[in-house]
């Protein structure tokens, strides 16, 4: 197997990089929004039982799940572009 030259693995560490960045952005974004909807509806009053305490978690989750992966395809079209920017 060859190794790449070393232009070429500076861009593919770049493009990672910027996939790495544009990722935590969205996770931070989404559980900031996700955050701010759990306080203006102030769910915690909703934990009445043990059954609905024990879904609490779950139920957050899949709340940060759905906000982070609307952003998929943002990330792509940004990562794509930058990609197709770089001199290979």
């Amino acid at each position: 197997m060859s190794s790449l030259p070393p232009d070429q693995l500076a861009n593919w560490m770049s493009l990672y990089a910027a996939t790495g960045l544009c990722a935590a952005l969205a996770g931070f974004g989404a559980a900031v929004a996700v955050g701010a909807d759990v306080i203006r509806n102030r769910e915690w009053n909703e934990l009445v039982s043990l059954k609905s305490t024990a879904l609490f978690g779950p139920r957050l989750w899949w709340r940060w799940q759905k906000r982070y992966l609307t952003a998929t395809p943002v990330i792509l079209a940004i990562v794509v572009y930058y990609g197709f920017s770089l001199h290979w």
